[in-house]
């Protein structure tokens, strides 16, 4: 399976993630994707008093070796989209070092 994890950092910008949220949901059912795309929040309590909690987003892409393409796609494509354009990325990739501590998070993760 070709596996990687879009890791998106929306600070405390809820909204934002909200609208991630919805964009992901909609392209799930359209594409009907199924269990091809599955996302999780990850929220951080703040550091200060005054700050807003830590929203990530958490972003598993699970397709068979042979749509590689279609994988190479979607890791192209949510990233370029708003509202994803000003969230902070990372990618992890299977294989890459922090993939299997990225993968227990996601499944940590309700």
């Amino acid at each position: 399976m070709a596996q990687s994890y879009l890791i998106f950092d929306f600070g405390a910008n809820e909204q934002a993630a909200q609208q991630a949220r919805h964009k992901l949901e909609g392209w799930k059912q359209a594409f009907r994707l199924g269990n091809k795309i599955v996302f999780k929040f990850d929220r951080e309590p703040p550091e200060k008093k005054n700050g807003g909690e830590q929203i990530r987003i958490l972003v598993k892409l699970d397709f068979s070796d042979h749509e590689k393409l279609s994988l190479h796609r979607w890791l192209e494509r949510i990233p370029a989209e708003e509202p994803f354009k000003s969230a902070s990325l990372r990618v992890q990739r299977a294989g890459e070092d922090g993939y299997a501590t990225t993968a227990e998070r996601f499944e940590a993760l309700a």
